[in-house]
């Protein structure tokens, strides 16, 4: 089956700065919506589910970069309502989708917030990443995917899930087994052709190399600024949503409001 088109939703305040919210990996757009509704208090928020994940299975593919930056540009011309650049802030594999957009439309990005984007291209990304150990099981995706959410979240809290929930992240095994080899692969943008404002967000709890991929992404691209939310682990923006909001609201207020 081809993929349906991707679901999206747009709430917030006409005339302000225009956000779009990017999941990440085995996520969908209402792990974000707690941060959702925090921003959309002060500015326009589009947030969607990327191919694959959520409202947007079932989905055949391809889930490689390419598919997925078109399916963002898709999503941002339905959701445009002003003629103003995005600020684009994403989660994991989301803030990398985000930095590849500011690389090829640099026309379509007022700023980007990353939180915690893997650098999976890189040879010290540790290959027992719960990534690396998802590729274990590539021929098998569904037991790929079910394997990455008990490293995220653990044993315990997967089989608490209810089976649907469960059901639902082994069928999503497809996307992320394509995008995480897509990212294994190359690398998913130039830091040499991001010039748009870049804010790099990891946890105070967050792992050894989510945290080194923040502060060398602090190193490589012209303009970043690098934060720490005290507390938060990979899943920050889901678990810690006001104090990833306060943080989008001072970048946007400091760096991108005259451009947005």
């Amino acid at each position: 089956m081809t993929c349906p088109p991707v679901w999206s939703a747009t709430a917030g305040i006409l005339g302000a700065a225009h956000i779009v919210l990017i999941h990440g990996s085995l996520d969908r757009s209402a792990g974000l919506l707690k941060l959702s509704r925090r921003l959309d208090q002060r500015y326009l928020v589009t947030r969607y589910d990327r191919r694959g994940y959520g409202r947007s299975t079932p989905c055949d593919g391809p889930f490689g970069l390419d598919a997925q930056i078109d399916d963002l540009i898709d999503v941002l011309a339905v959701g445009r309502v002003e003629p103003h650049p995005f600020i684009v802030v994403g989660h994991s594999h989301g803030g990398n989708l985000g930095l590849a957009l500011a690389d090829r439309r640099p026309d379509l990005v007022a700023g980007v917030v990353t939180y915690e984007s893997p650098l999976s291209w890189e040879s010290w990304w540790p290959g027992d990443s719960a990534g690396g150990d998802a590729m274990a099981w590539i021929n098998d995706p569904a037991e790929a995917a079910e394997q990455f959410m008990r490293r995220l979240i653990g044993n315990e809290r997967w089989e608490h899930l209810s089976p649907g929930a469960r059901h639902a992240r082994r069928s999503e095994g497809p996307a992320m087994v394509g995008e995480l080899v897509d990212l294994r692969a190359r690398p998913a943008w130039d830091p040499a052709r991001i010039t748009v404002p870049v804010l790099a967000v990891h946890g105070g709890f967050g792992l050894a190399h989510h945290q080194r991929a923040m502060q060398e992404l602090g190193q490589r691209v012209s303009d970043v600024e690098v934060a720490v939310i005290a507390g938060a682990r990979h899943f920050g923006p889901n678990t810690h949503p006001n104090e990833m909001a306060d943080l989008v609201i001072d970048f946007i207020d400091r760096r991108v409001t005259d451009g947005a």
